[in-house]
């Protein structure tokens, strides 16, 4: 789609404008955004690699221990879209500024925590930031790039987050086996204070962002299209996870290689979801469908010589570049998707995009363990991928086609 030459001059006098501030430039705002992202992503990461340790200090087996982990995903599945709802009108730079407060006071009370209920509690409030955050931010970010360009707008937005898979979790993880979990949550409030300090300098202040009616958000709850993307979504991205949730089992059970080549293929793993996140925000901008229908066509051609043959490094990590790389390259066209549904409520869509990332976490992971306890072998994980990618691809295919029809509500 092109924007007419009155939309172009438009933009351009914007970007004129706000390149002009001296407090602030675009590109130091869209670091900040990053920097956020990445605080959050160390945060949410971080705490899968010390769950073991702090398990053992407040006196609790492993499998409760996950309760903080599921309290988390239930933060942005539930805790976001309430907070968007209830600051509906509230200036996103506003709104940025204190989600980034209550990250740090999640995170700080995390590290202050006496025992596992009031950890479950806390991380819960980290995790109801996550959504808006990246909500709030892609609309921020798409203000700086003008229009037309969503898409590379809410890549840049994710870029922390893949970021943090590839240095900021493995550091944190690092940082909580040497000096403890709590020191390790106290590590995440000093990259967020530093996040705070670079969105009070440089998001923009302006009227542009303001917030709208709490009646547009909630209205956009009730359009079909909206929740077959979020359902689309969901299902289709949970094969990433039903790979990288068992990458460890794939290097010392199916390779039978030491544990020490685990934090390599997760790297590998990190490195193709960036790159897949930079060219999605591209294909997301320039092609309507292509991004989602290449990339789960992609991940699907990445899964099945996993399956056969991933007990070989020569295919399992060139296939674990392929997956990260294939389905973060379909995440940006979800949420241009999204907002296209209701482009009167775009936090939202952040925020429900990003819920149908932790939904797709808890089902790539539930997949994996069910083909896990069939007994079809360590490699099994990734055909409950295919089956969960393949059925998310045929119902975006329904999408597109009741797409082309006015959006229906959902009876009040």
């Amino acid at each position: 789609m092109h924007q007419s030459a009155y939309e172009g001059q438009c933009a351009e006098e914007k970007r004129h404008a706000y390149a002009g501030s001296p407090a602030r430039s675009p590109r130091m705002t869209l670091f900040a955004l990053a920097l956020g992202t990445f605080a959050i992503g160390t945060g949410e990461f971080g705490s899968n690699g010390v769950i073991q340790l702090f398990a053992f200090d407040l006196a609790v087996s492993i499998p409760v221990a996950t309760h903080a982990i599921t309290a988390y995903a239930f933060g942005v599945v539930i805790g976001s879209p309430a907070i968007i709802l209830l600051a509906a009108r509230v200036n996103r730079r506003t709104l940025l500024l204190g989600l980034i407060v209550l990250f740090l006071v999640g995170n700080g009370l995390s590290a202050l925590a006496p025992n596992i209920t009031l950890l479950v509690l806390f991380r819960f409030v980290a995790g109801s930031v996550q959504g808006g955050f990246f909500g709030a931010g892609a609309v921020v970010a798409a203000y700086v790039y003008g229009p037309g360009k969503g898409g590379r707008a809410f890549a840049t937005v994710m870029g922390g987050l893949t970021i943090a898979t590839i240095a900021g979790s493995p550091l944190a993880t690092f940082v909580g086996q040497h000096a403890g979990w709590r020191v390790m949550y106290w590590t995440v409030v000093g990259v967020g204070l530093l996040a705070g300090a670079a969105l009070v300098a440089w998001l923009p202040h302006t009227a542009d962002l303001s917030g709208g009616s709490i009646t547009n958000e909630l209205s956009a709850l009730r359009r079909v299209n909206v929740w077959l993307m979020v359902t689309a979504a969901a299902l289709g991205i949970s094969s990433i996870f039903a790979v990288y949730t068992f990458i460890g089992p794939f290097i010392t059970d199916a390779a039978r290689r030491d544990a020490s080549l685990i934090p390599i293929a997760l790297a590998v793993f990190g490195l193709g979801m960036a790159a897949g996140n930079y060219f999605g925000g591209h294909l997301a901008d320039r092609y309507e469908n292509r991004g989602l229908l290449w990339g789960y066509g992609g991940v699907l051609a990445f899964l099945v010589p996993i399956g056969v043959a991933g007990d070989s490094l020569v295919v399992l990590l060139p296939c674990l570049f392929g997956v990260g790389a294939t389905m973060m390259a379909a995440i940006p066209t979800i949420q241009v998707r999204l907002t296209g549904f209701a482009p009167d409520a775009p936090t939202l869509m952040g925020a429900l995009n990003l819920a149908a990332l932790n939904l797709a976490n808890s089902l790539g992971a539930i997949g994996g363990a069910v083909a896990l306890d069939a007994g079809w072998g360590t490699l099994s994980t990734v055909w409950a991928g295919v089956v969960l990618t393949t059925a998310g691809l045929l119902l975006y295919a329904a999408t597109i086609a009741r797409a082309k029809t006015t959006p229906v509500l959902i009876p009040a």
